[in-house]
């Protein structure tokens, strides 16, 4: 039986086992050039014919745009998943090439040096914005055992950077389908002063676990696990977004650094103020970079639902 607050979420990526393959072709064949030369027909194709394609994109969009006409939409569709292609495509390079493929800085120089002066372990929140996964890459600078609250299933068809046989992969994934989410495991993380990435704009399954914040003009669930599991364990958590910002080359930026009190306790009204910050930051960046936003679950009407 299924509980009333638990959501229907799925890890199953856009597009066939057979389309990820072939990307993964072209790039040894030909490099990024002639993948990303296919993928501007590819998701022309999707962008027309797919209907679940529209299902998936226009809960954000329709937020992001609301006075777009039929043909605006349609651009911003395309856009919008020709992006989500080269990010996929960027993060298989990072796999099968290596992380010299990929040129990574931060905005602001003092950012990197702000995480580095972190003497303990700390969260980082990040979002499905740009490509998340050279977050991973880019953290091995820190010299710290790297983990991240990830679901992965048999519904996943594409491969993450580290699954390529080339990659190195100094990451460990902690399954939030586990006994209590893998609350335990997460707090002995940061118990041992190891990162601990999580992503701070999807729920995993149990509606309990989030509260409604105002994104993009309505109301949306955000989970505010991560706060709680920084308040019990004194621990910083660190906002961080990547974009891609050229051909070859993402941006990594900091926004902000949360220092949640102690002891806040199991109401979830008490997480709601830094919940927020980390809204407010997410909603900067996507008027920055709007078509840059990979987050495909209905996070609006997952609200209505309730």
């Amino acid at each position: 039986m299924t509980d009333k607050n638990d959501i229907k979420w799925s890890s199953k990526s856009i597009g066939s086992k057979f389309g990820h393959n072939f990307f993964y072709f072209m790039i040894k064949t030909g490099g990024r050039r002639l993948a990303y030369f296919f993928l501007y027909f590819i998701v022309f194709y999707y962008t027309l014919f797919f209907p679940s394609i529209r299902k998936k994109t226009d809960p954000y969009l329709s937020k992001r745009f609301p006075a777009s006409g039929i043909i605006k939409k349609i651009c911003d569709r395309y856009l919008l998943i020709l992006h989500l292609g080269k990010a996929l495509i960027d993060r298989a390079i990072l796999g099968i090439s290596g992380q010299k493929s990929i040129r990574i800085s931060f905005g602001n120089p003092d950012d990197l040096s702000k995480i580095k002066s972190l003497d303990t372990g700390f969260i980082i929140l990040m979002s499905h914005t740009g490509c998340w996964q050279v977050v991973m890459s880019a953290l091995s600078e820190l010299k710290k055992p790297v983990n991240l609250l990830m679901l992965r299933n048999d519904l996943d068809i594409d491969k993450h950077y580290f699954e390529h046989g080339n990659a190195q992969n100094n990451l460990k994934i902690i399954n939030p389908e586990q006994f209590l989410g893998g609350t335990i495991e997460m707090l002995n993380v940061l118990k041992n002063d190891e990162i601990l990435c999580i992503m701070g704009d999807r729920i995993f399954k149990n509606k309990e676990l989030s509260v409604n914040i105002n994104f993009l003009g309505k109301d949306a669930l955000f989970p505010f696990s991560a706060y709680k599991i920084a308040s019990i364990a004194q621990k910083p958590v660190v906002i961080l977004y990547s974009h891609k910002s050229g051909p070859d080359s993402y941006q990594l930026n900091i926004p902000d650094i949360i220092h949640i009190p102690a002891k806040l306790g199991k109401k979830k009204e008490r997480y709601k103020p830094y919940v927020q910050e980390f809204v407010t930051s997410l909603e900067l960046f996507i008027q920055e970079y709007p078509y840059q936003f990979f987050n495909f679950y209905d996070i609006w009407e997952a609200d209505q639902e309730q």
